[in-house]
């Protein structure tokens, strides 16, 4: 028989325990540091501190924007299934557009993937929303090329983290040297849904 830990709290604890052990924490700011350490939780990876970057008030106007009950949208069921509502400190709109009957229509009108056109369908819910995208990097391409318009709605904040080899690190890297609103990205082919979620759910549990 093998003997395990059985306590969720404790494997919780010692996990948290371990990463602030062993991870490169120092360049995180207090209200940085939690959310970090979530990430690198998801991802099982030491060392996925050296990708992650938060742009200046990211946490701030991430957190804000949740306690004044903004939506969370989300450009993959995965991310949005992956959101604790118990942790919304307002009950907050968790939105996924990918599956829409009208996204395959709009995929073809706009010569992209189905990732992308289904940010054509956040437009009404995007002003003061959080910005959660941890698949595609269509999707966060498509973002941005929104936001260079001046009458499109502005996001509060973005969690740019898709994850992949096609596109993944040149997209972020675009989020980051734009910067259209505050965002935090995860640097180079890392990211995905785990991660993003997790940089979400930790924003909601300290949202004030």
């Amino acid at each position: 028989m093998h003997v395990y830990e059985t306590d969720g709290a404790e494997i919780y604890r010692r996990s948290f325990a371990m990463i602030r052990a062993e991870a490169e924490l120092a360049a995180f700011g207090l209200d940085e540091e939690p959310v970090a350490v979530r990430m690198i939780h998801a991802a099982g990876l030491i060392g996925l501190e050296r990708h992650i970057r938060f742009s200046p008030d990211f946490v701030r106007a991430a957190r804000a924007a949740l306690a004044a009950g903004a939506p969370i949208l989300c450009d993959a069921r995965m991310v949005g299934q992956g959101v604790t509502v118990t942790r919304l400190p307002r009950g907050n709109a968790v939105i996924c557009t990918l599956h829409d009957p009208a996204v395959a229509q709009l995929a073809g009108s706009l010569a992209t993937t189905r990732s992308a056109a289904a940010l054509e369908l956040w437009r009404p819910h995007l002003q003061g929303a959080v910005v959660a995208i941890g698949n595609a990097p269509t999707a966060l391409f498509h973002l941005l090329n929104m936001l260079q318009d001046p009458a499109c709605p502005r996001p509060a904040a973005i969690v740019g983290c898709p994850v992949g080899f096609v596109g993944a690190a040149e997209s972020k890297e675009a989020l980051w040297a734009e910067q259209p609103v505050p965002c935090c990205i995860v640097a180079g082919r890392l990211g995905g849904s785990a991660i993003t979620v997790a940089a979400v759910n930790a924003l909601a549990s300290r949202a004030e």
